[in-house]
């Protein structure tokens, strides 16, 4: 089964950047910002989505995954980064490669005063947890960019997170 792309998402990128990298898991929590990315990856017979209850969740995929010899990837939004920062601790520990790409909420033209905390300090707790992190705000890049540092990542069994701005993929109106 193949995923019908509609004109001009760049997520296509993002996802042929996942398949150049081996990336055969996907925990993700569900976003709008990451939907169509999400139902390629589901569509995708070379790759197994999981459906996460809570971000955290995803830290412990990943060390799984890559106990299982296998490389994965973390899809989220950058509400739930806070969720994670306990569970930031097993990645250090446990030395194991860890990407994910996170849609941002909390910045440009945002309606949500609760999005605004974690908008603000998402990139200040991964750096905190000793995760790199690497913003991402030109449509044009994005591909490129995710395989470069997803190939850090794996070679250097390293940690990244990278943040695509909501300037980029839209801000939300309900």
């Amino acid at each position: 089964m193949t995923y019908e792309w509609a004109p001009g998402d760049w997520r296509k990128d993002i996802h042929a950047a996942l398949k150049a990298l081996d990336v055969r898991h996907v925990a993700y929590v569900p976003d709008a910002g990451h939907a169509s990315l999400i139902e390629a990856c589901q569509a995708d017979g070379d790759m197994t989505s999981y459906v996460l209850s809570t971000e955290e969740e995803g830290v412990g995929v990943l060390a799984g995954v890559d106990l299982g010899g296998e490389r994965g990837v973390m899809l989220m939004q950058s509400s739930g980064v806070g969720n994670c920062q306990n569970a930031f601790t097993l990645i250090q520990n446990c030395g194991f490669p860890f990407l994910t790409i996170v849609t941002m909420r909390g910045e440009w033209a945002e309606f949500n005063p609760w999005q605004l905390p974690m908008g603000r300090g998402a990139a200040d707790l991964f750096a905190l947890a000793g995760i790199d992190v690497v913003r991402l705000e030109d449509p044009e890049s994005v591909g490129a960019t995710v395989e470069a540092v997803g190939q850090t990542v794996f070679d250097c069994e390293s940690a990244a997170a990278l943040l695509l701005s909501q300037k980029m993929i839209g801000a939300k109106v309900f």
